[in-house]
Formats: C-alpha cells, sequence, structure tokens
C-alpha cells in the first residue's frame, strides 16, 4: 500500500512514548503522515534498526504471511532515521511485523517505508 491505515498512526505514537517525548511524538507523527512513501529492502530496514527477525511462527507474522501468500498489499512501515554518527539505530514505530513476514517471503524485498527524520 502507499498509505498507512488509520489505526498505524496511533501504534506509532503508542510505541514512540516509550522512547520520546509527548512533544517529539507529536511531531513525528504528523511528519510521517506528510512524508512520501519510499522503498527499503526488508533486511536493510531490520539492519538498520538492529532488530532480529521474528519467526514466522510469531502469530502477527503468520498472519502478515498470510496476507502476502493471499495478493493483500501491506502498510507502510512507519520509521524514525537513525544516527551513524551517534550510534543510534533507526526505530520502527509501526510495522515490525510487516519487515519480518517480507524478509521472510524474500529478504530483498522492497517495503513502503514512511520515514522521518528526529526533530531538531
Amino acid at each position: 500500500m502507499d498509505e498507512p491505515e488509520a489505526h498505524d498512526f496511533p501504534a506509532a505514537a503508542a510505541y514512540l512514548t516509550l522512547v520520546a517525548s509527548d512533544a517529539e511524538v507529536t511531531d513525528l507523527v504528523e511528519a510521517m503522515k506528510a512524508a512520501p512513501t519510499t522503498h527499503q529492502k526488508a533486511k536493510d530496514i531490520l539492519r538498520a534498526s538492529g532488530l532480529p527477525a521474528l519467526d514466522v511462527a510469531n502469530p502477527h507474522v503468520d498472519s502478515d504471511l498470510k496476507k502476502i501468500a493471499a495478493g493483500r498489499p501491506l502498510s507502510p512501515v512507519l520509521m524514525v532515521r537513525g544516527d551513524l554518527t551517534a550510534g543510534r539505530p533507526a526505530v520502527v514505530a509501526d510495522g515490525y511485523h510487516r519487515v519480518c513476514a517480507s524478509y521472510h517471503t524474500d529478504e530483498n524485498t522492497d517495503i513502503p517505508v514512511r520515514l522521518v527524520d528526529r526533530p531538531s
């Protein structure tokens, strides 16, 4: 999908409140709503975030694998860009299970992503 589903933004905000201030979360989510949808490879998203690929037995990964098998498009992943010089990984704010399902389908799968920078 080119556009995130309506529930993706509140899900991203819920996660981000654990790692950022309320003001930053508001700015990041608004930026995600306005950001263009680009495409990144599943393996690169996992590497940039430092997250492991969840197993196919994970119920949410399994659900997304079934969607892929049925030819149903997945919502874009919502991410915050990391900082290489500061040693800060990218943050998958919403869509970790979708990334993992895509990775298990083909690690070189191009995944739609809304990638934003941290507020300055």
